[in-house]
C-alpha cells in the first residue's frame, strides 16, 4: 500500500462515508476505489456477455425444448431438427 497526499473533497468523503458505511477517511477512499473497480470489472464481464451473445453463444438456450444446466452439463428436452 503506498502513502499519498491528496485534497479530498469533505463533503464527497462525508457522502461516501454514509453511503458506504465507512468511518475513517482510509477506509472510505479504499472502499471507493474498489468499489470503482469492481463496476469496471461488471461492465466489462456484460461487455464480454454481449460479445458472446452477438456470436450465437447463447443460442440454444433461446430453443424451444431446452431445460438447462442439469449436473454440470446442458440438457434438451427435446431434439430440435436443424
Amino acid at each position: 500500500m503506498s502513502k499519498t497526499m491528496i485534497d479530498i473533497d469533505d463533503e464527497a468523503l462525508a457522502l461516501a462515508a454514509e453511503a458506504m458505511g465507512t468511518k475513517t477517511k482510509k477506509d472510505t477512499v479504499n472502499a471507493a476505489l474498489a468499489e470503482i473497480g469492481a463496476r469496471l470489472r461488471r461492465q466489462r464481464a456484460l461487455a464480454d456477455l454481449v460479445a458472446l451473445d452477438e456470436e450465437g453463444a447463447f443460442d440454444l438456450a433461446r430453443e424451444p425444448g431446452f431445460k438447462g444446466e442439469v449436473g454440470g452439463a446442458w440438457e434438451v428436452t427435446e431434439r430440435i431438427a436443424f
